[in-house]
């Protein structure tokens, strides 16, 4: 049994004697009236209690969890108890469960005698004052001093005095976070972000957070930015734009003060709180089987890499970014495999078909960090952005079959992948139930969750109705 839970024991025991005393009515009459609550421990979201029933890998995720003390106190302005900011001091450097409840439970000891004795956390502190104030007569005739420093909030290595015992408290601080300013927190969660995400997602991600800034002072406090401050933002792009590009812009300032949140530079996130509008995003239109076939019979005779592109589109049911950012290495053709890196997973793999296969050019002769694709054929380096690329390929779309057709602004490339995967549902469902056809379209189409593959088939009608013009006769 450790030491620390013998002296919570003597704890309870002395607040045991304190019912039989004529003033703990008044004692438990002050409870009520707490301005904070008893700080506890997070141990990496196990119970601790439980640890020896845990298995290695479940002690080792724990552990490397960030372990700390949190608390709330009571708000001046609402009178209602709000989250304070977690406090850590180096207890994550420590490496055993039982180093890091010593620890903690030492500076929580700690941290409570300061706010019984008027500690609090929202302003500047006399800790002198608070340490010269009178013990509670409850603790008369008991040896339960605690031999704190008249320095600041630090708290260097003493002894606090319970019955008989002794717990030794390192010497860290219990220090009120340093508030960052906004271009301080902005940079800081800008680079945790650039670290995490792909280059072509951080762009699109810098841009909307870069125009954010702008209509920021950026000297002043993060705290500043306020639910009503980022909401005004957001209702200034929707006038501007349009709501999806209002949503968009929501998420990447929530992703932004998520990781200020999880790195306690702010106590929560308050983008998170601003609802989501309702859009109706444009979505491209279906070719019909005739505008398919005379489309692929004008490439093959005008621009067969421009086909060839398109059919990576349809028959691998790729995003046109994909096929740009496709290199020879990437062409596993012994395999019959295809590796490429989409904006939800590092690496994916899918197969190539047969029908695609067979209008692959001999790729052995080509340098394997090549890309497939580019303006002057296969193989070719071609270093500019991968956003540029698809813009390349969609102005050519443009300029060679949009022109040469008199298509509208609802067709373009991704219409292909639409065409397909309509095609091939509509072909699977000839000989299974609409469950199985879904499922098996799922790993063809590589939609994560049937939800997201039905929500898409609604959305580009690939189920229809048989003719029902019996049942209104």
């Amino acid at each position: 049994m450790s030491e620390i839970f013998l002296l919570l024991q003597k704890v309870h025991d002395l607040v045991h004697d304190l019912e039989h005393n004529p003033q703990i009515n008044q004692f438990k009459n002050l409870l009520k009236q707490k301005d904070f609550t008893a700080p506890k421990i997070f141990t990496g979201g196990v119970n601790i209690l439980l640890w020896n029933q845990l298995n290695e890998s479940e002690k080792a995720k724990a552990l490397s969890k960030s372990w700390y003390i949190y608390y709330s106190f009571r708000d001046a302005e609402t009178g209602k108890l709000k989250r304070m900011p977690n406090i850590k001091g180096n207890v994550n450097k420590l490496k055993t469960k039982k180093e890091r409840v010593e620890y903690l439970n030492a500076m929580c000891v700690a941290l409570e005698f300061l706010l019984e004795k008027g500690f609090n956390p929202n302003i500047s502190n006399n800790i002198e004052e608070l340490l010269d104030r009178k013990q509670s007569e409850t603790s008369k005739g008991k040896n339960t001093s605690i031999a704190i420093p008249k320095e600041n909030i630090a708290i260097p290595t003493k002894n606090i005095v319970i019955p008989s015992k002794t717990i030794a408290i390192p010497s860290e601080n219990i220090a009120i976070p340093e508030i960052l300013s906004i271009k301080e927190a902005f940079e800081f969660a800008l680079n945790i972000k650039k670290n995490t995400i792909r280059d072509t997602s951080y762009k699109n991600f810098e841009l909307r957070v870069r125009k954010f800034r702008k209509s920021l002072d950026e000297n002043k406090p993060i705290t500043f930015i306020t639910k009503k401050v980022v909401n005004d933002y957001l209702n200034d792009v929707l006038v501007n734009s349009s709501a999806r590009n209002r949503n968009n812009t929501r998420a990447d300032l929530s992703s932004l003060f998520q990781v200020l949140e999880d790195n306690e530079i702010i106590a929560d996130n308050i983008v998170k709180k601003i609802n989501v509008l309702k859009s109706n995003p444009e979505r491209n239109k279906t070719y019909t089987s005739e505008m398919q076939k005379d489309i692929y019979s004008f490439l093959e005779e005008n621009d067969k890499l421009l086909l060839l592109f398109i059919k990576f589109v349809s028959y691998n049911f790729l995003r046109p970014i994909e096929v740009c950012e496709l290199r020879i290495k990437d062409i596993d053709l012994v395999g019959k495999r295809i590796y490429l890196r989409t904006k939800n997973k590092v690496v994916k793999i899918k197969i190539i078909p047969e029908i695609l296969l067979n209008d692959l050019p001999d790729l052995s002769n080509f340098a394997p960090e090549s890309f497939l694709f580019t303006p002057t054929g296969y193989g070719q380096d071609w270093v500019t952005e991968p956003n540029n690329k698809r813009d390349y390929f969609s102005k050519r779309f443009k300029e060679v079959v949009k022109t040469h057709f008199n298509l509208n602004k609802d067709y373009g490339m991704y219409s292909f992948r639409h065409t397909f995967i309509t095609k091939l549902y509509r072909e699977m469902r000839k000989t299974s139930s609409q469950f199985e056809t879904k499922s098996k379209l799922m790993l063809v189409t590589g939609h994560s969750t049937m939800t997201a593959l039905e929500k898409y088939l609604r959305d580009i009608d690939a189920e229809l109705p048989e003719d029902y013009s019996n049942l209104l006769r």
